[in-house]
């Protein structure tokens, strides 16, 4: 588990911490029930394609519209089951149920690699204290309601708390129990005009606020009123019809809205419930570098903003909202939420986050948090908080006039070190359980070929569902990773199966390259480009690390897409180029005061006869703010080019002088 926010020592994570700063609004949110409803009739598990009449069943059973019940399902899960494995906040099943307690007591972490958030030599980030000690799982009562509506909806049918969990057609049932409840105690009637569902439909996350419950409900209705139809993690296929005229009872939109406020800091889009949660500026210490836990600029005047940097939090929301809040800790900019969606922002847009562990990428970057748990492969993540993360990542990019593609919305697995000593260092979230195709299509950038068969880049694109790398180590090293749908496809040094994965001598300088959940070293992932370097019957091979990479690419199940590009090659009477993980300026660029930073080629080069996809071209550039007066900054920019390239998994960055470009497609 090697997310960005690693303990405060920045070796170990946090254990995980409950989210007990929503116990207040959500006990709000969730009145008493006012009457209990009969036992669901479902018997055991149910087959893949019994799913839509498990929804047909409950919606019957409890006098909830089947299409509420079914927009609420996708809106928690897109109607997967996970095989009965809990989401990153402890939800179960189609309908999200969460147990908070049974999904903490089950839950583990892994190792986390050493590194700088910040990545600026010339202001190391300074020690931190000591992780707390984990404290001793709460009882299931002392849980917010928010965190424990698989217990209360189990009491509501009568059906054990564990065929809740695991059981799609209880869980389904369960959930259809808990709208009835809630809509009994709105005091509205039980119907099948799904109009009249607004109020319990938003009460149904959990959300701490009514603009988060509202936001909610309205991307609930949203999916009413568009409809939706998919094939389920379980080989089941469930169809939602569109109702394109639905409009929710006015009254209940009212009651639920936040109240008018001041003026907001938060830069957001108006589609998602955004509250200010602010990182502070602040001076800790005596020394003119104790301060955090970000810095001040006014970008885009300064710089401009070219990249977006993914994340998964690796804490609860609440333990990662204390964590920003602490000036001796990291910076990003906002935070998304696992539940219901809701956004928090921590500092201006404008301003520069620690949190990518690269400088020159902090510098040049928005980081976004996910609440998420990489080394637990089936705490997966809600179609609401994706949907939430999309429309802000669409936002941004409008905004700051950002390439939608993979070079450019990059995971912090994506981000490279930057000298030789700090590759193996690097996180590796939000990891290969991350839904990139899906992610890109809510952005609106759905991915596409855009070149003919045989074109000479193609882009990455595995179907998620089927696709499921034979990982280890997600509980216990070496062991075999739950089958799981992956956005990440492993690179061979031959073309077929039992031929040893590539090797990453940044990784793995003595030895060889894993299946590890966390190694990276012969991995890539939907949405990036690679240069062909050769095909063999179903297999194709790209140029990756400075080698041939081989994966399976077979015509009848592609996973690849044919596709366009700008790639460089080393310029004619060069056997190799160096690589860089930043594109600093030339020393003749910094002005007296600054200290020049060293330009330090990775342990890797580009040979000569080898490809790389280009992602942009820019000047060496460099932020220098070392200190709590801001005064002394300074944006050092440089008149040598570089180019930005897809080299492994990670990006990284080769001089203009060193290279000529073509057009590939």
């Amino acid at each position: 588990m090697r997310g960005h926010i690693p303990s405060r020592s920045r070796l170990r994570p946090r254990p995980p911490v409950l989210r007990t700063a929503l116990a207040a609004g959500a006990a709000a949110a969730l009145l008493p029930v006012l009457g209990v409803t009969q036992p669901a009739t479902a018997a055991g598990p149910q087959a893949p394609a019994s799913l839509q009449r498990a929804f047909t069943d409950a919606a019957r059973q409890y006098h909830v519209p089947a299409s509420v019940l079914l927009a609420v399902g996708y809106m928690e899960s897109r109607w997967d089951t996970h095989a009965g494995r809990p989401s990153v906040d402890g939800g179960y099943g189609p309908m999200h149920l969460t147990d908070a307690h049974t999904a903490l007591a089950q839950s583990r972490t892994a190792p986390v690699g050493e590194s700088d958030p910040r990545g600026d030599d010339a202001r190391p980030m300074k020690d931190a204290p000591a992780p707390a000690a984990r404290t001793a799982l709460p009882a299931t009562a002392a849980l917010p309601a928010s965190s424990r509506t698989a217990v209360r909806a189990a009491a509501l049918t009568g059906l054990s708390e564990d065929r809740v969990r695991t059981d799609p057609a209880a869980n389904v049932a369960a959930g259809a129990a808990l709208l009835a409840a809630d809509q009994k105690a709105l005091g509205n009637p039980l119907g099948s005009d799904p109009a009249d569902w607004y109020g319990a439909v938003a009460r149904y996350a959990g959300s701490d606020s009514s603009s988060a419950a509202a936001s909610f409900a309205d991307n609930v209705y949203r999916t009413l009123r568009t409809g939706q139809s998919r094939t389920t993690d379980d080989g089941g296929h469930v169809t939602l019809a569109a109702q394109p005229g639905l409009t929710p009872r006015a009254a209940q939109v009212a009651a639920l809205r936040a109240p008018a406020g001041g003026p907001s800091k938060t830069e957001c889009p108006p589609t998602v419930a955004c509250s200010w949660v602010p990182a502070p500026y602040e001076q800790y210490g005596p020394d003119p570098g104790d301060y955090g836990n970000h810095d001040l600029a006014d970008r885009p005047k300064d710089s401009s903003v070219d990249y977006i940097v993914i994340h998964d939090t690796e804490e609860t929301w609440d333990s990662t909202l204390g964590l920003v809040q602490d000036p001796t800790y990291l910076g990003w900019h906002y935070t998304v939420r696992s539940s219901d969606g809701a956004v928090a922002q921590h500092m201006a847009t404008k301003d520069v986050g620690w949190h990518a562990g690269n400088w020159y990428i902090n510098s040049k970057s928005i980081g976004i948090e996910n609440e998420g748990f990489l080394a637990d492969p089936d705490a997966w993540f809600t179609e609401s908080m994706y949907e939430s993360s999309a429309s802000l990542v669409r936002y941004l990019t409008n905004r700051y006039h950002i390439p939608v593609d993979r070079q450019h919305i990059i995971g912090h697995d994506n981000v490279p070190g930057t000298t030789p000593s700090t590759v193996a260092g690097m996180h590796t979230d939000p990891g290969p359980y991350w839904d990139w195709a899906h992610y890109f299509q809510l952005i609106g950038a759905p991915l596409h070929a855009t070149a003919g068969r045989n074109a000479d880049v193609v882009t990455i694109d595995p179907a998620y569902r089927d696709n499921k790398p034979a990982l280890t180590g997600c509980v216990t090293a070496g062991a075999p990773c739950a089958a799981h749908g992956s956005s990440a496809i492993e690179l061979r040094t031959a073309p077929n199966e039992s031929a040893p994965l590539v090797k990453d001598i940044g990784l793995h300088p003595t030895g060889d390259t894993t299946l590890d959940v966390n190694d990276t070293g012969a991995r890539a992932s939907t949405g990036q480009q690679y240069a062909v370097a050769d095909r063999r019957g179903d297999w194709t091979a790209i140029w990756y690390l400075g080698q041939k990479a081989w994966f399976h690419d077979p015509r009848n199940r592609p996973t690849t897409l044919p596709a366009r590009g700008t790639v460089i090659t080393p310029r004619p009477g060069l056997a190799s180029v160096p690589v860089y993980g930043r594109a600093y300026p030339e020393a003749s660029a910094y002005p007296a005061g600054v200290p020049v930073q060293a330009q330090t080629p990775l342990q890797y080069t580009l040979p000569a006869g080898q490809s790389y996809v280009v992602g942009g071209r820019t000047p060496g550039e460099y932020f220098y703010s070392t200190t709590f007066d801001t005064s002394g900054q300074a944006w050092v920019k440089g008149s040598e080019q570089y180019y930005e390239i897809q080299f492994g998994e990670r990006v990284a960055f080769v001089k203009a002088a060193d290279v000529v470009v073509h057009r590939a497609g």
